[in-house]
């Protein structure tokens, strides 16, 4: 049974793949050997851990994410999950092996530390929600031991499929007693089976429940969803917001009329999405990392067009007034140089891209 969910709900795209020498190796608990990048900018303060969806790999996003960590002034890791990309599988033999030469650990690999490594062969891996764990807490691992960072520098970021690792890392760490600096969540789901049934609890074979994971999260909570998703519902978002303790609801950001695929098409002319990256971040992670909490938490949402939205329950869905996106930039181009509107004197601009993120936005790929 677990298996055949499995099977339904992740969707590797075929490699699109970046140039060797923009990826390495990690190695996760499993022996799964899986690709991750590290984009670094000068003098940043946080980084962000990103999880990408179930129909996307690194080559797909690496473009996007190259402008964002210019723009909004972080670094950037990014990982594939295993059984996507590039990644593969150890031999029980080998698997053995390293874990003994490696101590258990899931930090990367010496192999891992020189970019632009040759592509290796191995058994292929089918993806699972367990490897996706491990896969997160291998990148995290990479996060702590080789770059030296403290959790309260780490902002995890999902989207779709890939709020459940952010979900389950954030919960896990807090339960730790040293949880990350933050969460984004654009589009997430509640947990898998619910994307198709309304369950009011969690079935024995569901997968990535950040329903059970939210209210263990120990800090602020960015929640991004489109309020016409035809594939994972706008009430999944409420509802999720609505789950986690009321100190680490950051406001959520109601998208009118984007669907799943689109939003970033869909606020490209505006910034607004890149703007309210940049609110999330000033306000709520620089607070926490000098030891402070939200002090007023949201009690509702705005939408994308600056209209307020306030739910007093998970559901319905909430009234807009007026909200619809007059411009629709085209799908597959990210930036156009439109200006954002910045927190501060020095100007943040997205130049032109028409490769990127862009390739996974059609509205019909169903990306989970």
């Amino acid at each position: 049974m677990g298996d055949l969910i499995s099977s339904l709900l992740f969707q590797p795209p075929p490699p699109t793949y970046l140039h060797p020498s923009r990826h390495f190796w990690l190695t996760n608990k499993y022996g799964n050997r899986v690709p991750a990048f590290f984009i670094e900018r000068p003098n940043a303060k946080v980084t962000i851990l990103f999880s990408h969806g179930n129909a996307e790999d690194l080559g797909m996003i690496y473009d996007w994410f190259n402008d964002l960590a210019r723009v909004l002034r972080v670094n950037i890791m990014a990982y594939d999950y295993s059984g996507y990309g590039k990644s593969f599988g150890v031999s029980p033999i080998n698997r053995v092996n390293s874990n003994s030469n490696s101590g258990g650990n899931n930090s990367q690999s010496n192999e891992s530390a020189s970019p632009g490594i040759q592509m290796q062969t191995g058994i292929s891996l089918q993806p699972c929600e367990e490897f996706v764990y491990a896969d997160i807490e291998a990148a995290y691992a990479y996060l702590l031991k080789e770059r030296k960072l403290q959790p309260e520098e780490i902002v995890l970021y999902g989207r779709s499929l890939g709020s459940g690792p952010s979900c389950y890392l954030a919960s896990k760490t807090a339960k730790e007693g040293r949880s990350v600096a933050g969460v984004i969540l654009q589009s997430p789901l509640l947990s898998a089976f619910r994307v198709a049934f309304n369950f009011r609890f969690t079935m024995v074979w569901d997968k990535f429940p950040n329903i059970d994971y939210a209210p263990y999260i120990r800090c602020p909570v960015f929640i991004v969803h489109g309020t016409q998703d035809e594939v994972v519902p706008f009430w999944h978002g409420q509802d999720l917001f609505m789950s986690l303790e009321q100190q680490w609801r950051a406001k959520p950001f109601w998208v009118e009329g984007a669907g799943h695929n689109n939003i970033e098409a869909l606020l490209r002319p505006s910034g607004a999405f890149v703007d309210k990256l940049i609110e999330y971040l000033d306000l709520h992670v620089a607070a926490r990392k000098m030891g402070l909490g939200i002090n007023h938490a949201a009690s509702g949402g705005e939408f994308g067009n600056g209209t307020k939205g306030r739910p007093s329950a998970p559901r319905p869905v909430p009234e807009c007034i007026n909200a619809s996106i007059n411009t629709v930039a085209s799908v597959g181009s990210i930036g156009d140089g439109i200006r954002t509107q910045p927190s501060s004197n020095n100007e943040r601009i997205i130049g032109k891209r028409s490769t990127g993120l862009g390739a996974s936005q059609d509205s019909s790929s169903n990306i989970v």
